[in-house]
């Protein structure tokens, strides 16, 4: 090998290692700058939600998401600087699924309290949910002793079945209750009379009542329940903050305000004031 090759093989090397070390340098320097340790600065809050739940969670005329729950969880982010970043729960029996992986800060979605109180960190209830019965306004179904051997749909995962369960005077009524994934599924099973009846919650009962004139709620809730906002189990920080938030807001009436927005839904009379 002459002299010449020898030379450049040894300045090939040599330039080698001496971008290795700038590299490795470099490497280090960024692990250990301010800046690599820094956390993402951006205060955000993830809400998770059920998108098809009018008057609380849907996507109005045009194409945005809106609704009772969203206007309070725009209202708390906007004191709080924080951006609202809405994730619509497409499967609601995974919900908590979400929340513990941290893919949600909370649920934030007409979400009931009662029966999963140990399962989550939960903010102080904010309304009173009367479930109701919606059958087709052309039905022969006008009260609750009327659904004798009916077959009713329920939103899988809605713990209302729970009370239903419990309900004497529903016991012995009814044929069969059956979950399916959404309420538009119930619907359409409801308007081709593959079900007699849909088990709702009250805002969303009367939100269908009003728009759909083919539909009818029958005249007596069949359980009382209190809604509120979920938590992962132990994020009492999180939750402390949504809290003071929304308690000033209920001090200073903005709640109230948001409230009347759904009037005709009866959202008012179900605000439940601390």
């Amino acid at each position: 090998m002459n002299k010449k090759v020898i030379f450049t093989l040894t300045a090939v090397l040599v330039l080698f290692f001496m971008i290795s070390s700038v590299s490795a340098e470099n490497m280090l320097d960024f692990f250990n700058s301010d800046e690599a340790n820094q956390t993402n600065t951006e205060d955000n809050l993830i809400i998770g939600f059920n998108a098809q739940f009018p008057p609380f969670g849907y996507k109005d005329a045009n194409g945005e998401y809106t609704g009772f729950d969203i206007d309070l969880a725009k209202e708390v982010c906007k004191r709080n600087n924080w951006t609202l970043k809405l994730q619509p729960v497409i499967d609601w029996t995974s919900k908590k699924l979400e929340l513990d992986s941290g893919e949600i800060d909370c649920i934030w979605s007409e979400f009931t309290i009662d029966g999963r109180e140990n399962d989550y960190t939960w903010s102080e209830p904010y309304f009173k949910n009367t479930p109701y019965i919606i059958v087709k306004s052309n039905s022969n179904i006008n009260t609750l002793d009327d659904l004798k051997g009916k077959t009713l749909e329920i939103q899988a995962g809605t713990s209302v079945l729970d009370n239903i369960k419990n309900n004497e005077t529903l016991n012995g009524t009814y044929k069969e209750i059956v979950e399916v994934g959404e309420y538009n599924t119930a619907l359409m099973d409801l308007d081709s009379g593959v079900c007699d009846g849909i088990i709702v919650d009250s805002g969303l009962a009367n939100y269908l009542a009003i728009e759909n004139k083919d539909l009818k709620l029958l005249n007596k809730s069949i359980a009382n329940e209190n809604y509120g906002i979920g938590f992962k189990k132990g994020n009492t920080e999180l939750r402390d903050q949504v809290q003071k938030t929304l308690d000033e807001m209920f001090k200073d009436g903005t709640v109230d305000k948001i409230a009347q927005n759904y009037s005709e839904y009866g959202i008012p009379e179900g605000v439940i004031h601390p």
